[in-house]
């Protein structure tokens, strides 16, 4: 099986400031989705005291990969079972509109440019 793994090891603490938290999370959102930050209103103060933000120190991290085709013995080859891979993806869906948007508001740009790439 090919896979990819990262284990992550340290301690999280809550980020308290308002503006740093602001920051992280117009980082996270830029990373899914670049230029959506500035085409949605910001969080309220409310929404971004109710919403946790948490800070790791990595105290260690490692990564494991695994690619290539199956290493199965020779023997193994000719006893008439398939072998191979079964290649997956994950993919964005069509967006879905909030029910309540009012009619005609289309998705933005950026949401249909990703959608292009992940068709490819």
């Amino acid at each position: 099986m090919n896979y990819r793994s990262a284990v992550v090891l340290g301690s999280a603490v809550p980020v308290v400031d308002l503006d740093e938290r602001l920051r992280a999370l117009e980082a996270i959102i830029e990373h899914t989705l670049a230029g959506r930050w500035r085409e949605v209103r910001p969080p309220t103060e409310r929404e971004l005291r109710e919403t946790a933000v948490l800070r790791l120190a990595l105290a260690e991290a490692s990564a494991k990969a695994r690619s290539g085709p199956p290493l199965d013995a020779d023997a193994d080859l000719f006893r008439g079972c398939w072998a191979g891979e079964i290649p997956l993806r994950l993919v964005a869906l069509p967006a879905v509109a909030d029910p309540r948007l009012a009619a005609g508001i289309e998705p933005p740009a950026s949401i249909m440019t990703y959608r292009r790439k992940e068709k490819r």
